[in-house]
């Protein structure tokens, strides 16, 4: 029961495209589809079956839970390459400034003036 709750929850907070809009398109034929449909609305005969069907209201919340942390870890991805160029563009920045400051040290060295 708790769990059937749960998944009317989640249901609700879902945006207006999301319960329009399938969450991932199907990659199996019609008639596959058809057969998937026919399977899933059969009574289960083994008890694993049946308990599995106590979570099919949650298939939409661990779909939309493995998209977020997909995301996450493309967003962790993109910053740390991000973040490699940050500190290659200071790099370029710190030699620019040297090279362009007047001073004793900076006389005293090669120099790109």
């Amino acid at each position: 029961q708790h769990i059937l709750r749960l998944a009317e929850i989640c249901r609700k907070l879902e945006m207006e495209e999301e319960k329009v809009l399938p969450f991932y398109p199907s990659l199996l034929a019609e008639g596959e589809q058809r057969d998937a449909q026919r399977v899933l609305e059969e009574t289960p005969m083994e008890p694993l079956a049946q308990a599995m069907q106590d979570y099919v209201g949650l298939e939409r919340f661990w779909q939309r839970f493995n998209k977020a942390k997909l995301e996450e870890q493309a967003l962790e991805r993109e910053r740390a390459a991000l973040g490699q160029r940050n500190g290659h563009l200071r790099e370029l920045l710190r030699q620019y400034l040297v090279g362009i400051s007047v001073s004793q040290e900076a006389l005293g060295q090669p120099n790109p003036l």
